[in-house]
């Protein structure tokens, strides 16, 4: 885990309630820093979806609190039932990711055991924890999952690339395999959850410009392509060392794992505008791994045994290939082509 800005907004929104919980006179203010610290959201719309969402689910769960504690008070039975009715609302409202605060909430103002002046201080401590948390949200050093998503997508290439070079030639030694790869996964799940982010703001705000339907698009492929690059490490460990290889064939498959990676790199570089118009054909690797994947097969029928894991491997590359391809096709869209119902009739593929 590293050190970023989430961490620190943390830290200062914990700060900022814990202080205005002081200078407000309020008992209890460690309930504020709580409510501060669940009240971290990744980016803005989430910050405000969450702040709406907490305010409704934890005025419910402080009421429903407030009446149960006049009737049973503070029995342990009593908040564990309201706790059960709370959680049975929130999910039936589809904001299951207010429980653990409203939870909270309904246990401090239960405690109150029906005194509502009491219960009111401690609801208030929720609120400003939550409203802490918002405003450092958006004020400091606020969430641009776009530029960590676009920064990510390079360096998790780089990791799948040192990978993809070396997985025929089988150079790195295999616990530094395993641990690369282990890597490489854990930042396609880190750039999934980046893109849903991406995807929610787009869709939630209301507010999204052309420009950033066409950014989706593309992104949606990147990620897409990087998912089927690791699909073929997959395929490579599971089935293709297990089969009888030539050393010409390993190099055959080697040379043309090199073009499939070399053409990930240069769409790369031509989506940042970085490359001449004409120094990219990526239909012509499309004919290419058709006849790749055509002469593995011919080889395979020659050798029945092998034939399953070596068409599994080569097909699995043909798709990576044929993902490429159809990246390298909206990357010049992107450059060319400002039709807006043709970005959002691929954003739906």
């Amino acid at each position: 885990m590293t050190f970023g800005a989430r961490m620190l907004k943390t830290g200062i929104a914990v700060t900022l309630a814990l202080y205005i919980s002081q200078w407000l006179h309020l008992s209890s203010p460690v309930i504020s820093a709580v409510a501060a610290i669940f009240a971290m959201q990744p980016s803005i719309y989430r910050s405000w979806r969450y702040f709406l969402d907490q305010l409704q689910t934890n005025t419910l769960g402080a009421v429903l609190a407030l009446i149960a504690g006049s009737v049973f008070s503070n029995e342990p039975i009593a908040v564990g039932l309201v706790c059960i009715i709370v959680i049975m609302i929130c999910l039936k409202l589809k904001m299951g990711d207010t429980i653990g605060l409203t939870l909270v909430t309904v246990i401090i103002v239960m405690e109150a055991s029906g005194q509502w002046q009491f219960a009111l201080t401690r609801f208030s401590l929720s609120l400003i924890g939550i409203v802490s948390a918002f405003l450092i949200n958006i004020l400091l050093f606020p969430p641009k999952p776009k530029m960590q998503f676009t920064g990510q997508i390079q360096s998790t290439f780089n990791q799948m690339s040192l990978l993809m070079r070396t997985a025929i030639s089988d150079e790195i030694k295999e616990n530094i395999f395993r641990d690369k790869k282990r890597a490489l996964e854990d930042s396609i799940k880190s750039l999934s959850d980046k893109y849903k982010l991406l995807e929610e703001e787009q869709k939630k705000l209301k507010r999204a410009k052309f420009s950033q339907t066409r950014h989706l698009v593309v992104y949606k492929q990147m990620l897409n392509t990087l998912r089927k690059g690791r699909e073929v490490l997959d395929a490579v460990e599971e089935h293709y060392f297990q089969s009888e290889r030539s050393p010409k064939l390993d190099t055959y498959f080697d040379h043309q794992l090199e073009k499939l990676i070399k053409l990930h790199e240069h769409v790369l570089l031509k989506f940042d505008d970085n490359l001449k118009p004409s120094s990219l054909d990526s239909c012509m690797l499309l004919e290419e791994s058709d006849d790749f994947i055509k002469q593995v097969l011919e080889y395979a029928a020659e050798q029945p045994e092998n034939r399953l894991r070596l068409s599994i491997v080569a097909s699995t590359m043909y798709d990576y290939g044929y993902q490429l391809e159809r990246l390298s096709r909206l990357v010049e869209h992107y450059h060319k082509t400002d039709d807006e119902a043709l970005w959002l009739s691929w954003l739906k593929r």
